[in-house]
């Protein structure tokens, strides 16, 4: 299903819903006597369905429940995404619901299954990590848990979604995002009563776990670069991710650009080479950067590495340069250094976590133009805010790295 015809639904079917069934939640609420009740976390479930990214920086709100309460991990995603929770193994391959979303009626059939695999694992809680998703409030209501906690407006104009949650954590736009997931596990633990996150979240509290990567991994990584590239002889290997998720092709740096980046690289390097990386399906857009390039050096290499092959291919490689999208915070569970090229969102709220990141960003008065008020829906074209990043720019930055590395 199409992201645009996904937010259609969430607003002209989802405002609706969360009104008519905010008294039935509420009435079941009171009867339950929800209110009074200290959250029962013996078996929590989060729910974050669309960004495989926000996957990653979500484990240290999901490690820290498991942590301080021993209880049972359980986590509902898009079927499509549900590949970045294998990264870390937080949560049991068996705990997680893997939801359909391929078309209208698919997803109906998966809401019904997704309601009875509730009651089967006995859910006790919900924390819903979407930004102010009517359908993610639906799911917790129909979840059958007693206590719901996730983002709520409280005084901001909009984004209304009912009463479905009834311990609410108001959303800070100006915090990073894992601040705020942190945030709803602070509510989760009743560390603060009222709506505003009043719990402090130390840099401690934000430590990713590093990825375990075999040996035997390691070696069929090395053995499938020299597929790609039979001259390998432990050149150094740079990755460049193309492509951006089509949640929001806003954050897409010009192919020419990457073009222009990988050639210079290449010239003034005899000691590295390019691996374009990506999704089976982005193969073909890869494939017009790396015949643009057209060096035996440059390679297109998506689709070629399976998912489980990119933690220890990130552990290989030199650096990365990527689009603000999912591999820059896969990566940050490695310690691969990464540069993030942000345009309509901001490294504020989303640079991964990990301390390997470096942003590219202009930061100019429009950005960033998405954000939860407005779905991260934007409708502008010109894209300055990325277009406007200049390939010099980038460049040097990544020359001077690569000079540092043959220095050390």
């Amino acid at each position: 299903m199409k992201v645009e015809t996904m937010r259609f639904i969430d607003k002209w079917a989802g405002i609706p819903l969360c009104f008519l069934m905010s008294p039935v939640a509420m009435l079941t609420d009171f009867l339950r006597g929800s209110g009074q009740k200290k959250t029962d976390l013996s078996r929590t479930l989060f729910i974050e369905l669309s960004e495989m990214g926000s996957a990653i920086l979500a484990d240290p709100a999901l490690r820290k429940i498991k942590k301080q309460t021993g209880g049972e991990l359980y986590f509902a995603i898009f079927k499509k995404n549900h590949k970045s929770l294998a990264i870390l193994k937080t949560v049991p391959e068996e705990n997680i619901f893997k939801m359909d979303a391929s078309h209208f009626g698919k997803l109906v059939v998966e809401v019904i299954r997704f309601v009875i695999w509730c009651r089967r694992k006995k859910i006790t809680a919900v924390i819903d990590l979407e930004l102010f998703s009517r359908f993610t409030a639906l799911l917790s209501f129909f979840s059958g848990a007693a206590f719901r906690i996730g983002f709520t407006n409280l005084h901001d104009e909009g984004l209304f979604r009912g009463w479905l949650i009834n311990r609410g954590v108001r959303y800070n736009p100006h915090v990073h995002i894992a601040v705020n997931f942190l945030s709803l596990t602070h509510k989760a633990l009743g560390q603060f009563s009222g709506a505003y996150a009043t719990a402090p979240v130390h840099d401690e509290d934000l430590i990713l776990a590093r990825a375990e990567v075999s040996e035997v991994a390691m070696l069929q990584v090395k053995e499938k670069i020299r597929q790609l590239y039979p001259g390998w002889n432990r050149q150094e290997v740079v990755l460049m991710n193309v492509n951006a998720s089509d949640m929001l092709p806003q954050r897409r740096w010009p192919a020419e650009n990457f073009v222009q980046t990988a050639k210079e690289l290449i010239n003034r390097f005899q000691n590295i080479i390019i691996l374009l990386t990506g999704a089976p399906d982005e193969k073909d857009y890869v494939e017009q950067v790396a015949s643009l390039v057209a060096h035996e050096r440059c390679i297109n290499a998506a689709g070629f590495f399976s998912f489980e092959e990119l933690i220890p291919l990130y552990r290989l490689s030199t650096f990365m340069l990527t689009n603000d999208s999912g591999p820059a915070h896969f990566a940050s569970v490695t310690t691969l250094k990464v540069f993030v090229l942000f345009g309509p969102e901001t490294p504020k709220l989303y640079l991964p976590l990990g301390g390997n990141a470096e942003p590219i960003y202009l930061g100019l008065p429009c950005s960033p133009c998405v954000s939860a008020a407005n779905h991260r829906k934007t409708s502008c074209t010109e894209r300055p805010c990325i277009t406007g990043i200049h390939p010099q720019r980038v460049i040097e930055r990544l020359r001077e790295y690569l000079e540092q590395k043959k220095t050390v």
